[in-house]
């Protein structure tokens, strides 16, 4: 990594030009303090700090994905981030309600799984670790008091108010993802300073809090102007944004920047399996499917025999995230002969768009390139 910077300086496009003047709006980068408005997806499981620092460093808001940590080992984390750079960063949390165990569904899913386990010579009799990823609560928030990163990002909505307060007391600026108009304004209600307008195209799992229902969900292109148009803070785009064009687009749709995550993944700082790349790099435009079969709550992710077999949606999983948990010895046992039947191979649907970009470049170099491209499509400012 490069040595940690004094203030924050624009990306540099590759002819050596810079490329953060001339953003049609520049809202988020006055919010945040940044020069590129490209924000890292936080990415659970493959973020890392590398990846985060690069981003940072390169001018966009690197993400650290804190739902993937303990508290102590957040800590740490960050402390990696900010010995590679002292320019914002955001942190991630999950706010989701602790699940109530629910033995009927769990023995229903286990039995479901077991011809599975039989097939690859496993005990489904063994003890499994509890499946999933804890929601902020009082330890996560001391450790962002005492860090104090520039900006907090939800999912799922918002944490307790009492929580929420603490965190905005720290001079963070505070966003979370909405799938719905409803949703923006309800996080613009409840004190957000951008919404991230996630649409029906993005990896990983879904942003939703107000409904579980995926039939109504819309995509990127068709939620972003109908957000921009209902609350009055910033918005953001996340789901189907792989390249300038679609940088372009978002913000003549009314983004004030855009998230990205399936890019990143193809970079040499994220962490995810030789399996998972090589889905990536293979998949095609209708490669990926909504599933909550990993860990009980939808999620966008490559196809797989899993998601073939026994969804990829179903009403009757343990609650999320504990449906990860039976899943988890198929998973190493699978991947262990090479293959990807049990992993959640997250993706959004633009993949494909993503891979000559982005493959094996750093990700500071990928900013960089994201930035010159749109900005030449969006031409120069108007005077």
């Amino acid at each position: 990594m490069p040595a940690p910077s004094d203030r924050p300086a624009p990306a540099a496009s590759p002819d050596g030009t810079r490329a953060s003047r001339g953003w049609p709006d520049r809202r988020i980068l006055d919010l945040f303090g940044i020069e590129v408005p490209i924000l890292l997806a936080p990415m659970v499981g493959a973020g890392t700090p590398a990846l985060a620092s690069a981003v940072s460093e390169a001018g966009g808001l690197g993400a650290v994905p804190g739902a993937q940590y303990a508290p102590d080992d957040l800590r740490q984390a960050l402390q990696e981030v900010r010995g590679n750079t002292r320019r914002p960063v955001n942190v991630n949390f999950f706010c989701h309600r602790p699940p109530a165990a629910d033995e009927e569904r769990d023995l229903a899913w286990r039995a479901r799984l077991l011809p599975y386990y039989r097939e690859l010579g496993l005990d489904a009799g063994l003890p499994q670790p509890a499946g999933g990823r804890a929601p902020f609560d009082a330890a996560y928030c001391a450790v962002v008091e005492e860090m104090r990163p520039e900006v907090v990002s939800f999912h799922f909505g918002l944490p307790a108010p009492d929580l929420l307060a603490r965190v905005k007391a720290t001079g963070a600026k505070v966003i979370s993802s909405a799938t719905t108009v409803e949703e923006a304004r309800w996080l613009e209600d409840h004190g957000c300073d951008a919404i991230i307008a996630m649409g029906l195209e993005a990896g990983g799992h879904r942003g939703s809090f107000l409904s579980d229902d995926m039939a109504g969900q819309i995509g990127t292109f068709a939620l972003l102007p109908q957000v921009a148009d209902a609350v009055k803070v910033p918005v953001i785009a996340a789901g189907g944004v792989a390249d300038g064009r679609g940088i372009a687009a978002a913000f003549l749709l009314g983004a004030s920047a855009v998230q990205m995550g399936t890019c990143f993944l193809f970079c040499p700082e994220a962490k995810i399996s030789a399996l998972h790349r090589t889905a990536l790099a293979e998949s095609g435009a209708a490669d990926t499917r909504l599933t909550n079969l990993f860990t009980g709550r939808p999620a966008r992710g490559i196809a797989n025999r899993l998601m073939r077999e026994q969804g990829p949606l179903r009403d009757d999983l343990p609650p999320f995230p504990l449906a990860a948990a039976a899943l988890g010895p198929l998973r190493t046992r699978a991947e262990a002969e090479g293959k990807g039947d049990f992993s959640p191979l997250w993706s959004g649907q633009a993949a494909r768009l993503s891979a000559p970009l982005s493959h094996d470049v750093p990700a500071g170099e990928v900013v960089a390139r994201l930035a010159a491209d749109a900005l030449a499509r969006l031409g120069p400012p108007a005077a």
